[in-house]
């Protein structure tokens, strides 16, 4: 999903310069900025604090709404998406335990770390 989110912020950035009134250092230093920030928090995910880090860049893509209206839009679309796959991989990890507990407990043996 942050993948996805960079191409949008990047593509975000002309958009910023060209129909905003913001200086062009500073149109960059948003655009870059927050797409450089969807990479590293996508490659952080797994690290502690790392999905919350998503829900930052996901209040981000909102708060760009008030420069490029659109990003209003694309910010709550993007924000639902992450949130369901939030919950849905969460599911998926509990449900993945409980099978491996039983699955080990099936054949005596300790479940796996």
């Amino acid at each position: 999903m942050l993948g996805l989110q960079a191409i949008v912020f990047l593509l975000t950035t002309p958009v910023l310069l060209t129909l905003t009134t913001v200086e062009t250092g500073v149109g960059l230093g948003i655009g870059l900025g927050l797409t450089v920030a969807c990479v590293l928090v996508a490659g952080l995910v797994r690290r502690p604090g790392g999905l919350q880090l998503g829900f930052v860049v996901q209040v981000a893509a909102i708060a760009l709404g008030v420069l490029v209206p659109t990003m209003f839009v694309l910010g709550i679309v993007f924000l639902a998406l992450y949130t369901a796959a939030y919950l849905v991989g969460g599911r998926i990890d509990r449900e993945k335990a409980e099978a491996e507990a039983a699955y080990a407990a099936e054949q005596g043996a300790a479940p796996p770390a």
